[in-house]
């Protein structure tokens, strides 16, 4: 009853924010004269008309309309051109000057002059309410067009004392919803916070299920519809690098034809180069018109390769191909987003098992409420927001490493139990189920195929069995230690063996993965992070600051100076700003923490051990790229998640704090979705969500 009364009263307060908050606009624009001095605008010297009806800039220094307002109302709406004729702009020569988003600032009457102090504003022709904006004038006004020499604009006209019309976003009001109904589960007066995790109870087992089966369904249904509309995803400009972000497709073609080199042209100048991996010499080769030259891919022996892990092209991208050509001939080349999503829904619903399972080992008793944090925080600070984000090739090493590693994790966890002691204090650990130790070896060497560095994972094995195996050797158990290394080692060798013999195939070397033949910016066979870089990049992957500004989405990318050149990835912050509870971690070298933590604290001081030296490695190794703090995030949160909880049990007080600390994170994780200048921008990817939701926190 309590919680019925709760989401009622929830409801009632999204629709009234609705209704009233999010109409704003409309109820402030309701006496608007919506008068228009001309049926079209009068044009600056720098703007001229296309005969589709686009405005084409063509001197920024005169891109301006003219419009005369009234001050009956201080919205202005755009009239975009019809999408038709921006299609068939689109369709021609000039389709990339078209622009999605339009930057204008308004100026008005100054004297004899003209005041352009007012900020800059956006519309946007991919969704109506962004072509409304708010910008209080009366008298003359100039509306300049900031957009650069060349650019086709698909706005037809501008209008002053402009009615914004009453809208009920269904969007907005879900996730509005969601938002609602995340809190009332949190709210003491909900029971969660006093019922306790029970990992063979039904009603939990069948609660996880559905969230986990919610999670599927999304990632299936949305492939359809991607697969519905799939295109090959080749860019290639004049004088520059193709671009082909379909490598594991091509990778699985290879395979398929029983090749391990990549089926793509080679040009003769690049085959006959002394030194190809000279980014100079390949800049002249561009220059000369040399093509294709693919950016991002091994080039090694006169051939194309991809350095990245072959297990999901075998996995994934292979038998997707062979199993569609059965109703299609040559069959379907999966598109890497869908591949990502698949991954993706795995790794989110393995990160909560391996919560769960961790709590109910190191912490029982910890509320259902404490749970549903500590599977958000781990999942923010695994990164995996990022990685649900950015969906192109790029990500499926890490989400497929992440997925092998964290199962391989939890398999191994469930395969000890605690031993000896009254129960609640343990002296040891000892192994109940070798079939355990042995799935969960075969998928942390498995990761070798994904992404090496997961492979350091194998570590675990030292805390976790090791006590088992000096236990054996004491009371002379040969057959029980002989079981054990057959359980761990077996299963290794069958996953590791054909990478490593497939990686001898290609580069004459069973642990030459490829990456140092990769061309890019740089000559890769001899790049490292210069050491004068290394203490700020270790500092930035863990402690950059976020940047909160004062516009949408209140969220900017962090600068980070380097003294020397070397590999940056624009961030939003460090992993301590994207989940802060991971500094955690850190406690457990307190004696109470150690003693709280029982003969789990091996295992969680490998987890932040190992951590610390992912930090190091891929600061070294790679630079700093804001997808590499998959690499050591979750390992910074197994270590810290046993400890929150902990926490939260011996300080109640502590409940409250931990909630604003994740619920003000996952709202960091969102707002960083629209961060402009990120890879893959959203309002360049899909300008109509980007615009759509920005407009919830201008318009009004």
């Amino acid at each position: 009853m309590r919680i019925l009364r709760a989401a009622l009263v929830a409801l009632a307060l999204v629709l009234i924010v609705e209704c009233v908050v999010c109409n704003l606009a409309h109820w402030r624009s309701i006496g608007a004269s919506t008068d228009s001095t001309s049926a079209a605008n009068a044009l600056g010297p720098g703007l001229s008309r296309t005969a589709q009806g686009l405005l084409e800039v063509r001197d920024p220094a005169g891109a301006y309309v003219e419009v005369k307002a009234d001050g009956s109302s201080e919205y202005w709406r755009a009239d975009a051109t019809p999408a038709a004729h921006v299609q068939a702009v689109r369709d021609g020569a000039r389709g990339d000057d078209v622009v999605s988003t339009v930057h204008l600032r308004l100026a008005t009457r100054d004297g004899d002059g003209w005041d352009m102090r007012s900020p800059s504003v956006t519309v946007s022709p991919a969704t109506p309410s962004a072509l409304l904006f708010r910008a209080p004038a009366r008298g003359p006004v100039r509306i300049w067009i900031e957009e650069p020499r060349g650019a086709l604009v698909p706005i037809e006209n501008f209008r002053a004392n402009a009615r914004v019309p009453f809208v009920f976003d269904w969007a907005r009001v879900a996730a509005m919803a969601a938002l609602a109904a995340f809190v009332v589960l949190l709210l003491p007066s909900t029971g969660l916070w006093g019922v306790a995790l029970d990992v063979s109870n039904r009603r939990q087992r069948l609660a996880f299920a559905l969230a986990a089966a919610s999670v599927g369904v999304y990632a299936v249904v949305r492939s359809v519809v991607i697969i519905g509309y799939a295109q090959p995803l080749v860019f290639h400009k004049d004088g520059g690098y193709t671009f082909d972000f379909d490598q594991y497709g091509h990778l699985a073609d290879a395979l398929l034809r029983g090749r391990v080199w990549l089926d793509l042209p080679v040009p003769a100048e690049l085959a006959d180069a002394p030194d190809p991996y000279d980014a100079a010499a390949r800049a002249r080769m561009l220059a000369d018109g040399v093509t294709p030259i693919y950016w991002d891919h091994a080039f090694h022996d006169g051939r194309w390769y991809s350095y990245f892990g072959v297990l999901p092209a075998v996995a994934l991208f292979a038998p997707f191909r062979a199993v569609t050509s059965w109703f299609t001939p040559g069959g379907l080349m999966l598109p890497a987003t869908c591949a990502q999503l698949w991954l993706m829904a795995g790794v989110s619903v393995v990160a909560c098992l391996l919560v769960i399972r961790l709590l109910d080992l190191v912490a029982p008793r910890t509320s259902l409420a404490a749970v549903v944090l500590l599977c958000i925080a781990m999942m923010l600070g695994a990164n995996l927001p990022y990685l649900w984000f950015r969906t192109n090739f790029y990500s499926i090493p890490f989400s497929s490493g992440l997925l092998l590693a964290m199962l391989g994790l939890w398999l191994w966890l469930g395969a000890v139990r605690t031993e000896g002691g009254d129960g609640d204090a343990p002296r040891t650990l000892g192994i109940v189920s070798m079939p355990r130790v042995a799935w969960g070896a075969l998928c942390i060497a498995a990761t070798i195929g994904c992404r090496p560095t997961f492979a350091f994972t194998a570590l675990f094995a030292l805390p976790l069995f090791l006590p088992d195996l000096r236990r054996s050797a004491r009371k002379r158990e040969r057959g029980r230690i002989a079981r054990l290394w057959t359980a761990l080692l077996l299963p290794a060798l069958a996953a590791a063996a054909p990478v490593l013999v497939y990686n001898q195939l290609r580069f004459a070397s069973p642990f030459d993965f490829g990456n140092a033949y990769q061309l890019t910016v740089t000559d890769m066979t001899r790049f490292h992070t210069p050491a004068a870089n290394m203490p700020l990049t270790v500092f930035y992957y863990l402690f950059l600051p976020p940047r909160l500004t004062d516009s949408f989405p209140f969220v900017a990318l962090s600068p980070t100076p380097l003294p020397r050149w070397s590999f940056t990835e624009p961030c939003v912050g460090g992993l301590f700003a994207l989940m802060p509870l991971a500094l955690c971690a850190f406690a457990l070298p307190w004696s109470a923490v150690r003693r709280r933590c029982g003969v789990w604290w091996p295992m969680l001081a490998t987890a932040l051990a190992l951590a610390t030296l992912l930090v190091v490695f891929d600061a070294f190794v790679g630079g700093l790229g804001w997808r590499y703090i998959a690499d050591f995030g979750w390992l910074f949160m197994v270590a810290a998640v046993p400890v929150v909880a902990l926490m939260m049990r011996r300080w109640p007080w502590t409940r409250a704090l931990v909630a604003i600390v994740v619920c003000a994170a996952l709202a960091f994780a969102v707002a960083s979705c629209f961060v402009v200048g990120r890879d893959d921008m959203l309002v360049a990817n899909d300008p109509a969500l980007f615009h759509r939701v920005r407009s919830w926190f201008t318009l009004p």
